[in-house]
């Protein structure tokens, strides 16, 4: 196929910075990882017309709230894809990126849940498997040289296919928006960018980015402002085995529907908005708006039972590992053999995180008040002021203070003692 007199101009320009990205002579099916919002749909216009290629659409349900994939599928078509697949990634999402988060308490930079970060390696694996069984030569997305997504996405695919293309319009073309596509929701453009999942959801951009100013009231769809939630606490009681959640108010639910019902519940108390200026993989730092209910509770929960369950050897030293992890996670990196030697750790840590803790949801705040556990490593009768006796000696614990104690009593004799010879 010859190259596009639109592409001519820029070609040289592109085409040797990385071996996966796409020639434009040699394209000749593509498949577009399709969200129906205004970029990608200028995109699967933008592409058809430019390269004279076939588009592919694919588009992913991770548990968008509200979504219509007949409309999602049907707008593709009307814009000249040959083929619209949607994917109900719902359970492989929730088992395979968000379980392993949960048991690795996976917070970035202290706040972010990692939501988007966990969707794009799954993303990316079924956009590698349908562009080979649609008989695609190259996989486009709508990610901007400015984010974290290009990374996830195209990290993935040159790892699970390298014959794959790449190709990134908004990125590479800086391909305009002037195309008439019908968007999402009839405005010509978002206020924010927007992201979301059955783990959390994400907004970027405009207002936002006035660092000096609180977030606009517009900003939040999935959780009640704090100020605006019920007046009236509620009790949620989260039930774990190994690490995972299995049951709210004792009643057993599969995973999706435990994270959806989180996500209801944690949303109308205002629980899980963060408010996060955040370190970008590409080196920017920016602030991003955070509304994450699920995460907020079954992370707290998750972490209390472990405190309950676990030594104080293992805690301390499981963090270091579950900072790393994160990173990991949203670097992009999610088939790097460390994330899964860290998976193993996980999961063997989490081998007796199995009991119950109750989270007080209330106004904002997600609290525990209670907890229970088969493993618990507490004993009433050792650890009550208003008892004595049993396997804790008292009278053993003026030895264990001086020997416990004895570097540091001897360091700062040593050291005072220089000190008055100096002077």
């Amino acid at each position: 196929m010859p190259v596009p007199q639109a592409l001519q101009v820029v070609v040289a320009g592109v085409r040797d910075f990385a071996s996966y990205q796409a020639d434009p002579a040699k394209v000749g099916r593509v498949l577009l990882l399709y969200s129906g919002g205004l970029d990608t749909s200028v995109m699967l216009h933008w592409i058809r017309e430019s390269y004279e290629a076939e588009i592919v659409t694919l588009t992913v349900n991770l548990g968008q709230p509200g979504e219509d994939y007949d409309v999602v599928t049907g707008k593709a078509k009307e814009l000249g894809a040959i083929d619209a697949i949607v994917v109900d990634a719902r359970e492989e999402f929730a088992e395979d990126y968000v379980l392993p988060a949960i048991r690795a308490n996976a917070l970035y930079g202290g706040g972010y849940p990692l939501f988007t970060a966990l969707g794009r390696p799954l993303i990316a694996k079924l956009g590698v498997e349908h562009a080979r069984s649609t008989g695609c030569d190259t996989i486009a997305h709508g990610c901007t040289g400015k984010g974290n997504d290009q990374v996830r996405l195209e990290a993935t695919v040159a790892t699970l296919d390298p014959e794959l293309k790449v190709i990134a319009p908004v990125r590479e073309w800086k391909m305009g928006r002037e195309q008439g596509i019908p968007v999402k929701g009839g405005t010509e453009q978002a206020p924010y960018s927007i992201d979301d999942n059955l783990w959390g959801r994400s907004s970027e951009g405009g207002a936002i980015e006035d660092l000096d100013q609180p977030p606009a009231d517009d900003v939040f769809q999935l959780v009640t402002r704090p100020e605006e939630a019920p007046d009236e606490p509620q009790s949620l009681r989260v039930g774990f085995e190994e690490g995972r959640p299995v049951s709210l108010d004792g009643e057993r639910l599969e995973l999706v529907e435990l994270l959806e019902r989180c996500a209801d519940v944690g949303g109308r108390h205002g629980v899980g908005i963060v408010d996060h200026i955040e370190d970008r993989i590409v080196g920017l730092k920016v602030r991003d708006l955070y509304e994450a209910p699920a995460a907020a509770i079954v992370l707290t929960a998750h972490r209390e039972l472990e405190k309950l369950v676990s030594t104080i050897h293992q805690n301390n030293f499981k963090g270091s590992l579950e900072s790393h992890w994160a990173y990991l996670c949203y670097a992009g990196l999610w088939h790097e053999p460390l994330r899964e030697d860290l998976d193993a750790f996980m999961r063997s840590a989490n081998r007796f995180v199995t009991g119950e803790v109750t989270v007080k949801l209330y106004k904002g705040s997600a609290t525990p008040v209670a907890r229970s556990s088969p493993y618990a490593l507490y004993d009433r009768s050792l650890a009550s002021f208003g008892e004595s006796g049993g396997e804790f000696s008292q009278s053993a614990s003026p030895g264990f203070i001086e020997l416990f104690s004895l570097q540091s009593r001897m360091a700062h004799r040593v050291r005072e003692e220089g000190k008055k010879e100096r002077e």
